[in-house]
């Protein structure tokens, strides 16, 4: 069933642990087998005519990316960091887009599928540059830290039990680059797969050229200016609970399936929502709905299709 062209689109973010298995190795073949699992409920939405427009993050894989230029560095010039997010669109969308399609076919649909290889607009001159805290790719031992700060540059954390860990610049997004591309092709009712790890960071040189940026930008942040120009209905986020728990780190935590605005902004204050996992999609909750009149769904990926019902998962409105 293809959507009308006049539907608004559903915004869906992906989580990009949801791709990966932790129980089997990250091999290529494993990520294929899991993204076809987690593209059943995308399927079966589009199969009953929901409109929907896709995002994901790319944690995990932009990790794994940065290894292999890591270890080839000796043989091959390093890989940038937004190059490294450019390679992770076009192969997680590739991924999806098969996935889906193949979960597509076999409902006897043969909906539109593309990907857009993404870039995403921050201003050079946000606070976040000149205070890197976005950690990516593997812990090493402290011992090495001089000298991957001496050989590629790179600003670390250290973890008490861990070791120390890359971290890069995470500024606000400004602009998605490719939005009038997006919005024509949803206006056709193609299912489009964008803003991949949040986007490519670029900037603008004084001259008007693209500059790519040593940065990560908000995965969910990015997915809410999305949905806010589309005029989406709902913006979803799937993650790794099925519900948002108020006091989840205590001993008795509160699942909450019905939450407000005001409630969230009030929730997040008191320091509910860790930085770096639920706060930002928390935020994206709030900032969306100052925008849209709308409905913002956490749920865990395999639950999608309920929560879009009512049925699971935390249901965020300006009035709850």
């Amino acid at each position: 069933m293809t959507p009308s062209r006049a539907q608004p689109p559903t915004v869906i973010a992906i989580g990009g642990h949801s791709l990966l298995d932790p129980d089997l190795p990250p091999t290529v073949a494993n990520q294929f087998a899991v993204t076809r699992r987690a593209m059943k409920p995308i399927a079966e939405l589009l199969d009953r005519g929901e409109h929907l427009v896709l995002t994901h993050g790319n944690g995990p894989q932009v990790g794994f990316m940065q290894l292999r230029s890591e270890m080839a560095s000796e043989a091959l010039p390093e890989v940038p960091l937004d190059s490294l997010v450019a390679d992770s669109q076009g192969a997680m969308g590739y991924m999806i887009e098969r996935a889906l399609r193949a979960e597509l076919r076999q409902r006897g649909n043969d909906a539109s599928v593309v990907t857009i290889v993404t870039e995403v607009e921050v201003d050079p001159a946000d606070p976040a540059f000149d205070l890197p805290t976005k950690p990516i790719g593997r812990f090493y031992d402290p011992a090495e830290a001089p000298s991957l700060t001496r050989n590629h540059g790179w600003e670390l954390s250290k973890d008490p039990r861990r070791g120390v860990r890359r971290v890069v610049p995470s500024p606000e997004p400004q602009r998605i680059v490719q939005i009038s591309t997006i919005e024509q092709l949803c206006e056709l009712g193609i299912t489009v797969i964008c803003c991949g790890g949040g986007g490519i960071p670029i900037s603008r040189s004084d001259d008007g050229q693209i500059v790519g940026q040593e940065a990560v930008v908000d995965k969910d942040k990015v997915s809410m200016l999305l949905a806010v120009r589309l005029g989406a209905p709902r913006l979803v986020i799937t993650t790794s609970v099925d519900y948002v728990y108020e006091g989840f780190y205590s001993d008795t935590p509160v699942a909450r399936p019905r939450l407000s605005q005001d409630e969230v902004r009030a929730l997040h204050a008191d320091g509910h929502f860790a930085v770096g996992s639920m706060g930002p999609k928390m935020e994206a909750a709030a900032d969306y709905l100052d925008a849209i009149d709308g409905e913002t769904i956490i749920c865990l990926p395999e639950d999608l299709v309920e929560a879009i019902d009512g049925r699971a998962g935390t249901h965020i409105r300006r009035t709850a």
